[in-house]
């Protein structure tokens, strides 16, 4: 067993210097690439807003895992498995439900009416003061929370990785201000220059690097776990304390396995499918069918982040014990004990482009949103392309500047962080996803109805998380679910007293192929399979107990004949791609 001690303090002014360096050149020649890619897509609003409405699968994929994956996620859930188990991948692994619910439900109805802000489709489904209540919501959470929270745990994830009050002799005020700073200025330069598609672009390329960097860490992890031997240490990891492989949580672990069922589909579903910072790039799609297979690709990548955010963190606990001073030290310390110094620039630039990509997506979508559901409807002259776009540049700089100045303020209060978040968070969640799908659902329920769920689900959970929670405790995941419920049956009844007047819409605004992907229910079979293989993986049925895997093995047989079917049938029921005529 490793003694856990930090090597970085040893490292020389030079090796410093070429860490920074080649973290700088890969930053670079990240925006280097992503300027070229988007030097001419940013005069309209189309172009800054939603690039174009031409973003391909692959930069859909990315920018989706990039936006979603960040510093937050690398430290805390591999400490959550250091210091617990598994359970905690179900915030990520069933992500993938909710991304095949996008393509096939969400997705294809945003689409069809070309709207570029979720705020636009609940004043076009209800009334404007519906919106203005959404973009309220979304702003308050945005600017108050998740963007100063980005910022601070992002810089605390580079503090803790480098030990920069060790290296720079700062202290770690001053160092963490120095962080939140460059990450800010660096992080707004994409966002307020470049646009969606730059946010994309720079999303995919970092993307890649944080695969390479995921993937390298646990294999090393392992090969120092055997003493060089790969193999011996992937059998350690197996065979000796095998409850930290166990995602099937109690109610004592940090996700509950029952929770999955409850709460956190809507939670999900809210993320994946009514988020405006994570949507904006899927309504940004050339067409649905690439649309469709970059969230779903996305999927793919979310059932992977087990491997790459939590496996780590139980090497961690073979190789140091429960000796570390915090659960958060368990990847930093396995990343520095792993890592050759050449790689270090590189790893820096990874994580930093992860805490990027969150912000600067973040201001982007706050930015679209203040712009074109809050300014341009307050005023009588439409704006031009190039006043919306301006607009939107100098409103992402006031919000950079307002989260530059909460988010070290975050640092007097560490430990509340996590339940600032979701406090906060719970707020607005589940009423924004309860009527996006009321809406699409249903032609007759009213704005009241909205309004009304709206300022019952705030007052209620208010009362629940702040009046009521030591009476009645109930995990705010199960809450969830039963604010959910009471305020679809509220809208529910409210359109059945009072039904909404009929309202004339076109039923088709796309500007983009409709066609759907012809392979997406194969492709989603296998997904939500992969969903069900790795809880069978990790749970007393296989690597967290000793039944043999008998059970497992014939699951995974059923799977697989059933994709390979699935698959077989998709390919003979595509259509046959059609061949330009010659001449």
């Amino acid at each position: 067993m490793l003694d856990g001690h930090s090597d970085v303090m040893f490292m020389s002014a030079d090796q410093l210097i070429f860490v920074l360096l080649s973290c700088a050149g890969f930053m670079l020649a990240v925006a280097w690439f992503a300027y070229q890619r988007t030097k001419d897509s940013v005069n309209n609003a189309d172009g800054y807003f939603l690039a174009g409405r031409g973003l391909t699968a692959p930069f859909i994929a990315g920018s989706l895992l990039l936006t979603n994956l960040s510093a937050e996620q690398l430290i805390g859930l591999n400490g959550s498995a250091y210091g617990f188990n598994m359970s905690a991948m179900g915030w990520e692994v069933t992500a993938a439900v909710a991304t095949i619910a996008m393509a096939f439900f969400f997705l294809p109805r945003y689409l069809r009416g070309a709207f570029t802000t979720l705020p636009q489709f609940l004043a076009d489904r209800f009334d404007d003061d519906v919106r203005r209540i959404s973009v309220v919501l979304f702003l308050l959470g945005y600017g108050l929370v998740t963007i100063p929270s980005v910022l601070y745990s992002g810089s605390v994830a580079v503090l803790k990785i480098f030990d920069v009050p060790m290296l720079t002799g700062w202290s770690y005020v001053g160092s963490l201000w120095f962080t939140v700073t460059v990450i800010t200025v660096v992080g707004s330069l994409y966002a307020v220059l470049g646009g969606l598609k730059a946010v994309a672009v720079s999303d995919t390329l970092n993307g890649v690097g944080l695969l390479v960097i995921g993937i390298a860490v646990p294999v090393l992890g392992l090969q120092l776990l055997g003493n060089g031997d790969f193999a011996l240490g992937l059998s350690t990891l197996s065979s000796s304390h095998q409850e930290k492989l166990n995602a099937i949580g109690s109610s004592n672990d940090p996700t509950p396995f029952a929770t999955l069922f409850t709460g956190m589909v809507f939670a999900n579903l809210f993320y994946w499918c009514s988020n405006q910072y994570v949507i904006q790039r899927t309504l940004a799609a050339r067409s649905l069918a690439e649309g469709q297979q970059g969230v779903l690709l996305s999927g793919f990548f979310k059932v992977l982040v087990p491997f790459f955010m939590m496996i780590p963190g139980v090497i961690a606990y073979h190789l140091y014990g429960p000796e570390l001073a915090s659960i958060d030290l368990a990847y930093p310390q396995l990343a520095r004990d792993t890592l050759p110094l050449w790689a270090m620039g590189f790893f820096l630039a990874v994580l930093l482009g992860a805490v990027f990509s969150s912000f600067n997506s973040l201001i982007n979508s706050a930015a679209t949103m203040f712009t074109l559901d809050v300014i341009e409807p307050l005023r009588e002259a439409k704006l031009s392309e190039a006043a919306l776009v301006r607009t939107a540049k100098w409103v992402s700089v006031g919000i950079a500047v307002v989260s530059l100045g909460i988010a070290p303020l975050l640092q007097f209060a560490p430990e509340g962080l996590w339940q600032i978040i979701r406090i906060f968070t719970g707020f607005y969640n589940i009423p924004i996803i309860a009527v996006v799908i009321i809406g699409m659902l249903t032609s007759w329920v009213p704005a009241r109805a909205v309004k009304v769920a709206i300022g019952f689900h705030i007052v209620a959970y208010g009362l629940f998380q702040f009046v009521f929670k030591s009476a009645i405790d109930i995990h705010f995941l199960h809450l969830y679910a039963i604010l959910f419920v009471i305020e679809i049956v509220l809208m529910l009844s409210i359109g059945w007293l009072k039904p909404r007047e009929a309202k004339g819409t076109s039923d088709d605004q796309s500007k983009i192929d409709m066609t759907p992907w012809p392979h997406a229910i194969a492709c989603s079979v296998t997904l939500f399979s992969c969903v069900i293989a790795l809880y069978a993986l990790f749970s007393p049925m296989g690597l967290a107990g000793n039944s043999g895997w008998t059970g497992v093995s014939w699951l995974l047989l059923a799977l697989v004949t059933a994709n390979v079917g699935t698959w077989l049938l998709s390919f003979r029921q595509a259509p046959a791609p059609q061949l330009r005529a010659q001449g």
